[in-house]
């Protein structure tokens, strides 16, 4: 019976082996027509891994789960495998990498990819701490490879078959060079690994990821309560066909709601005429945009908030600290028409501070905003009292981006407009 591994050919699990097989001259076949989510599900499957996860390997003597195991249970098939190393203290040390490379690299590598992806709730605190601890264990491992072509002797062993697989989608994926040149000796071994011929024919064409995935929808979508069936009406309608979808029922049923900031009293200030002038404005900014806009500012149809992240001294890391900025901004997309606002990384060095001014319609923060963007929680929010000339001056240096602000250099400025 040949080897059969169960699984997609694009999981960087199932590669583990599969790559191995290539070094080895072990033949290891993927099943055919496997489909995820079907496959795996059914009775078969199941018997050989109750979890239904892939990969598992079928072999003569019974079925293999868990990728790590199934990459040694192949090397072991050609005795004294160069990919173990050539003593007990190599064999030692590639198990101990591999350890690393699923505990250290690969956990965190998940733990920061999987939520963006909506695979997991997203929570900015626990993005931070996955990517400061990866960012602890790519340093260890880049320290390593400072004097070392490979994890372990001098040729491709079984750790660098594995590490090599679990950064390819650390580096696909969510691993941007602004983040990997940190760690050059890294990016240098991870191009050097999966160029080798034998990763190429699994791996393929390796890309690096040029941005790291938008965050998916945090908000499971709130599904309304259904209409009532009309009492006694067209009761033949009930005809089954497929189930109604009690959102786009709803939707049909009603006319779409207006917006209560649309039925406010008009303001004297126009959005898109400030939006334009902050945009247009490329000189004399203070005197021309930051003037305009108090001349403009109607305390009557609008109000302005400062805000200020309740959890500062977790801006441990720069770039996740602007992500976590940029994805605020993202979910506001939906007060687009009816706000503007700035803001602020503040600092040269970690812990970074992230404040913000913001002008929305209505003489409140509105009430759809609140409800539905999360990241409102996570910060203080106070009304600007434009008859202090301190909080107004406060206001004019954030709308333009004043460095320092109060005392402190600018790491970014970011605006909803």
């Amino acid at each position: 019976m040949a080897l059969v591994l169960h699984s997609t050919d694009n999981n960087k699990n199932a590669s583990k082996a599969l790559i191995v097989a290539e070094y080895t001259g072990v033949k290891v076949e993927l099943a055919k027509d496997f489909q995820m989510g079907v496959s795996n599900k059914t009775p078969a499957f199941l018997e050989m891994n109750p979890i239904g996860k892939v990969p598992v390997l079928e072999t003569p003597d019974g079925p293999v789960f868990e990728s790590n195991a199934i990459a040694r249970y192949v090397t072991k098939l050609k005795p004294n495998n160069p990919l173990f190393g050539s003593s007990l203290i190599e064999y030692a040390q590639i198990e101990q990498w591999n350890d690393f490379s699923a505990t250290e690299v690969d956990a965190n590598i998940a733990r920061w990819l999987y939520p963006r992806l909506g695979y997991g709730v997203y929570i900015p605190p626990a993005e931070e701490a996955a990517v400061a601890a990866l960012k602890r264990a790519l340093g260890a491992l880049n320290t390593h490879l400072a004097s070392n072509t490979y994890l372990v002797g001098h040729s491709i062993t079984l750790a660098d078959i594995i590490m090599g697989c679990n950064l390819s989608v650390g580096f696909r994926m969510i691993m941007t060079k602004s983040f990997t040149k940190e760690f050059p000796h890294v990016e240098r071994y991870f191009w050097t690994v999966v160029n080798q011929p034998n990763f190429c024919k699994i791996l393929g064409e390796v890309k690096q990821a040029e941005s790291i995935p938008a965050l998916q929808s945090k908000k499971p979508a709130q599904l309304k309560e259904p209409e009532k069936p009309k009492a006694k009406e067209e009761p033949k309608k009930e005809v089954k066909k497929e189930e109604p979808n009690p959102v786009e029922e709803e939707a049909a049923a009603k006319p779409k709601a207006k917006n209560p900031l649309d039925l406010l009293p008009p303001s004297k200030m126009i959005l898109d005429d400030w939006k334009r002038l902050y945009s247009n404005t490329k000189t004399n900014f203070r005197e021309v945009a930051v003037k305009g806009f108090w001349d403009m500012y109607d305390p009557e149809g609008y109000s302005l908030w400062f805000c200020d992240y309740k959890y500062n001294d977790e801006n441990t890391v720069s770039f996740v600290t602007m992500n976590k900025v940029g994805g605020f901004l993202q979910r506001m997309d939906l007060a687009r028409k009816y706000a503007f606002g700035k803001m602020l990384i503040i600092g040269s060095e970690a812990p970074f501070k992230v404040k913000g001014l913001w002008l929305f319609r209505g003489k409140e923060i509105p009430k759809f905003v609140m409800d539905e963007v999360y990241d409102m929680e996570l910060y203080e929010w106070k009304e600007v009292d434009i008859n202090d000339e301190a909080q107004k001056e406060r206001a004019s240096q954030m709308i333009e981006d004043h460095e320092p602000f109060e005392g402190e250099a600018l790491l970014d400025a970011k605006c909803f407009k």
